[in-house]
């Protein structure tokens, strides 16, 4: 059994507590997350021991802060975990800081073995973070963008919104999310062996920073011209296996495989059917990881976060897509035109090159090149908006991720913790005065950009359907929506002989015994009166 640390023994100078340290919370229907350090200090590279309770009563069901008070609440996990830090610019330039976490089972200091677990009823695994929406005041950002991608895409991460305690300080709402990694219930991928058909998968990869040990492309990344930027390069991050876990002959493999892939794209026949791009990449979805990262804007596409993965020959010799890190899109930032609605992402190069920032690699320049690409691009988008981007779906998406947050007040007590309504914290574009006014702006920016896409992808959306018919109320006889005397005449009328049709007649039935009658009329003045 995990013990809870009271409030006043909390020891957590060195690890960025909120603002406002005084924040309880009394019932919730998030998830509550317990995380206990003892004082120590959580560190950004390396892992330190810690004990994590998560309790949980179930969808619809309050979670109580007082666990004394409440005795006998759901433990969904409880346990040792190998907890850090994670993130880079969302790490260094938000207070509130992301963790990513290991489940363990037995403490750090005695043993690593890992140990997978089910939590949230995400599937079990031992690989998990804790999301930090922060400079993202709607707090729904990157499951919004998980949720679109998730019926088209193989993979998509899922993630549970809940509140998190650290060494009994209360440190607002986080997103309990699955890692993009491997795991039964993630990528199936298999563990890559050392020849034949096992060598050549699985792996997972990721276009992004200089970090670590990583494959250099050959291609410098490409402006919309063409033209090659001959001062930069693209790297190749190797994120499972890791690159200590990789033997010679695996590095050897991927390396080459992903030089193939880019080979192609920069031949002289890279529309090929069958020896062109086509034949190393699974087309579909990268176009639907482009979609998500256009819908969306997200200034981190392709070229951050790039997730990309590759399975045995035997089973699919092509490389595919994942979408991960949305919390700085659909309008979020304001630096590398993140904020506009009306360009495409994957043409922000020369802005990128200008700021000296991380660039997009050269396939999606070429992608562009291919007509057939760009027909498959339009046909799908009019999939998707006649689908889960159809503008009621997505609003109301929207108003789902968004009423979970704040149907028992989780909003207001993160935002107690962490306040910052009406002041500008980094990269935001548009800054809110409160939360109804962030989801204005998302949905009012996201209607813009859906609307964009249309026009460039020739899509004409159908009229939506009409509202059903409002329902006539009992006792209104003759359907103007109330319920008065001018029903009570119409009756009258009715009685003493008046012609109406069928379905004034049915109305006029108010009590229902096949006749009209004064019992009729005194049932609705029953109804008057009892309004």
């Amino acid at each position: 059994m995990l013990s809870l640390c009271p409030l006043s023994q909390a020891q957590n100078a060195e690890n960025f507590p909120p603002d406002d340290k005084t924040v309880v919370i009394d019932s919730t229907n998030l998830p509550i997350v317990w995380i206990e350090v003892d004082g120590a200090t959580i560190q950004r590279r390396s892992r330190i021991g810690a004990r994590m309770k998560v309790i949980h009563n179930g969808d619809g069901q309050l979670n109580y802060g007082d666990t004394v008070a409440h005795p006998g609440q759901h433990i969904d996990y409880e346990g040792y975990i190998a907890l850090r830090y994670r993130g880079n610019s969302t790490y260094r330039l938000s207070d509130k800081k992301a963790y990513s976490f290991r489940t363990l089972s037995h403490p750090l200091e005695e043993s690593d073995d890992k140990k997978k677990v089910d939590i949230l009823g995400m599937g079990k695994d031992n690989n998990w973070a804790l999301l930090a929406p922060y400079s993202d005041r709607s707090m729904i950002r990157d499951l919004l963008g998980f949720e679109i991608a998730r019926p088209w895409m193989e993979y998509t991460p899922q993630g549970r919104f809940c509140e998190v305690y650290l060494d009994g300080v209360y440190y607002g709402v986080y997103i309990m999310c699955e890692v993009v990694s491997k795991g039964k219930h993630r990528l199936n991928l298999d563990d890559p062996g050392e020849e034949g058909d096992a060598l050549t998968g699985g792996y997972l990869l990721e276009v992004g920073m200089n970090e670590g040990m990583y494959h250099l492309s050959k291609y410098s990344p490409v402006d919309n011209n063409g033209k090659f930027y001959t001062d930069k390069y693209i790297i190749h991050q190797y994120k499972s296996p890791d690159y200590e876990d990789m033997t010679w002959p695996q590095i050897n493999y991927i390396n080459a495989a992903i030089d193939q892939m880019e080979d192609a794209f920069a031949s002289d026949n890279f529309k090929d059917p069958e020896e062109g791009y086509r034949k190393y990449i699974d087309v579909m979805s990268f176009l639907d990881y482009q979609l998500v990262m256009e819908i969306s804007h997200n200034v981190d596409a392709y070229r951050l976060s790039g997730k990309f993965y590759k399975r045995r020959d035997s089973i699919d010799p092509r490389f595919k897509m994942v979408v991960w890190d949305l919390n700085l899109a659909f309008g979020n930032a304001r630096h590398n035109q993140g904020y506009k609605t009306n360009t495409w992402v994957y043409r922000s190069n020369p802005t990128l090159y200008a700021n000296g920032d991380y660039m997009i690699p050269f396939w999606w320049y070429k992608l562009r090149c291919d007509n057939a690409y760009l027909k498959l691009r339009k046909e799908r988008w009019a999939e998707w908006r006649g689908a889960n981007v159809r503008e009621d779906r997505i609003m109301a998406t929207i108003d789902s991720l968004a009423n979970v947050v704040t149907c028992c007040g989780a909003v207001d007590r993160n935002s107690k913790a962490w306040p910052r309504w009406g002041v500008w914290v980094w990269p935001n574009y548009y800054v809110s005065t409160d939360y109804a006014d962030e989801i204005a702006f998302l949905k009012d920016w996201l209607t813009t950009r859906i609307a964009w896409m249309d026009e460039q992808l020739g899509y004409e959306a159908p009229p939506l359907p009409p509202p059903p018919p409002p329902v006539i109320p009992k006792g209104d006889v003759n359907a103007d929506y109330q319920v008065n005397i001018a029903d009570i005449n119409l009756l009258i009328d009715i009685i003493l002989g008046g012609k109406v049709d069928e379905e004034t007649m049915a109305r006029a039935d108010v009590n229902e015994d096949g006749e009209i009658t004064l019992g009729d009329i005194a049932a609705v003045l029953d109804i008057i009166f009892n309004q």
